[in-house]
């Protein structure tokens, strides 16, 4: 295994929903022991600490959109944060509610471009999180930075996309809660999706190694983003959305191990942690454990832990 220079970025993002908690995540991750993880399997490890957002106009509590000043200064922050972060080694953004992620993938297709790649992203969610402020109902911007970073119409106010993502190179895979507005827009769209009856059907790892094949070929980068939510609420409570159905811990693992095989991984999310809705930090201590199978852990070295 070759070993990589990690780049910890503190995301404590917690304007992209109404329900507070997120903000805890990254020192969460830390507590869990992600530097430890990490530097066992032979990597550099380089902590920044926690971002704060670039400055922005006040929010007011009665807009439709809940958070919007703030999240525009966390997208500008955090997607120089990934440009910087990939000119020098691999990004772990620890958060934080996903509209992180609106900056940290922004970033990262602005340093592809750069340097003459297609950037990927592979979204492993419950949610496929392509609304924009225009046709989201419940105002929350965690369910839009797919919206955003395709250049979707409609984030008036926002850092301007210099480099959209082609849809035809995004696969989300664990889908299972999708509205109608969502489905439709997804519809006509290139999208790549695997929804978890697809996934009952035929199992995680087919679509998954298709996709790596086409990033592979195109010598493309590859962004990975975590969502708590991916996994079943039976084995990782602490996420505010919380969808039965998920993926299981096996899967979870079997998917960062093969995004580990096929060293095509260049940056990654881990999202909507919400430390105040955990059980004695086991679904931190996961997160930390799937970003070390992502990295390199192997079936064989799994630690053994005790929540009672």
């Amino acid at each position: 295994m070759s070993s990589q220079h990690c780049i910890l970025i503190g995301a404590p993002v917690d304007s992209g929903k109404r329900r507070a908690g997120c903000l805890m995540g990254p020192d969460a991750y830390r507590t869990a022991g992600i530097t430890e993880a990490l530097e066992s399997l032979g990597h550099s490890v380089e902590d920044l600490g926690n971002l704060t957002p670039d400055s922005h106009a006040e929010d007011a509590n009665d807009e439709l959109v809940y958070g919007r000043n703030e999240t525009i200064g966390w997208t500008s922050r955090l997607a120089q944060a990934a440009e910087d972060a990939l000119t020098r080694g691999t990004p772990v953004f620890l958060g934080g509610d996903h509209s992180l992620s609106l900056g940290s993938v922004a970033g990262a297709a602005n340093h592809a471009a750069k340097v003459g790649r297609p950037l990927f992203v592979l979204w492993l969610d419950a949610h496929t999180d392509f609304h924009t402020p225009h046709t989201t109902d419940s105002g929350n911007l965690h369910g839009t930075p797919v919206g955003y970073f395709t250049g979707r119409k409609g984030f008036e106010g926002f850092p301007d996309v210099k480099n959209p993502v082609p849809q035809e190179n995004i696969c989300m895979i664990g889908l299972r809660s999708v509205d109608s507005q969502e489905r439709l827009a997804l519809e006509d769209s290139a999208i790549l999706t695997h929804d978890m009856r697809h996934i009952d059907e035929n199992g995680i790892a087919g679509p998954l190694n298709r996709f790596l094949e086409r990033v592979a070929q195109a010598n493309g980068m590859l962004h990975v983003s975590l969502d708590v939510d991916f996994l079943d609420p039976s084995v990782a409570p602490a996420v505010g959305t919380t969808v039965p159905g998920g993926a299981t811990v096996r899967e979870g693992h079997l998917v960062c191990e093969i995004l580990h095989d096929s060293g095509l991984m260049t940056s990654l999310d881990l999202v909507e942690l919400n430390p105040f809705l955990d059980e004695r930090g086991r679904t931190a201590h996961l997160m930390v454990d799937l970003c070390a199978s992502a990295l390199g852990r192997r079936v064989f070295d799994r630690p053994t832990r005790s929540y009672q």
